[in-house]
């Protein structure tokens, strides 16, 4: 039961859906998902060891940077997520979509040999400091 439990507490908090709903479209580095959302790393990776305590996510570390995804090997764990995923529209993740959008293509332009000669903005000292390859 305590199992359970688990999974409708992870399911239960807002910050979580969001999680969870931007990791349906595929893995994301724990720095793609707090610049989604437009919060401090401490408070999503709290969120993040909730939803991999209630396994609804599972992650892989590569190097000293962990990616995050939807954990699929559990068949009532995936079809409670399509059913909650399915109430949360797109309307309401709509700026954190926009959001990953710019920081991933920012990732793009740093990693780019051309990236000195970009101006500097505060989302470009994140993806400096995240190092991650996605």
């Amino acid at each position: 039961m305590l199992e359970i439990l688990n999974i409708f507490k992870a399911l239960s908090d807002e910050t979580r859906l969001r999680i969870l709903k931007l990791l349906d479209y595929g893995e994301l580095c724990v720095c793609d998902i707090f610049s989604a959302l437009d919060m401090v790393q401490p408070k999503v990776s709290f969120h993040l060891s909730v939803l991999k305590d209630a396994r609804l996510i599972t992650d892989r570390k590569e190097g000293r940077w962990v990616h995050y995804r939807l954990d699929d090997t559990d068949i009532l764990r995936r079809f409670m997520l399509l059913t909650v995923m399915e109430k949360v529209s797109e309307e309401d993740i709509r700026d954190d979509r926009a959001r990953l959008r710019v920081f991933l293509e920012s990732k793009k332009n740093l990693n780019r040999p051309s990236r000195a000669l970009a101006m500097p903005t505060k989302k470009a000292k994140i993806v400096g400091d995240c190092g991650c390859s996605k």
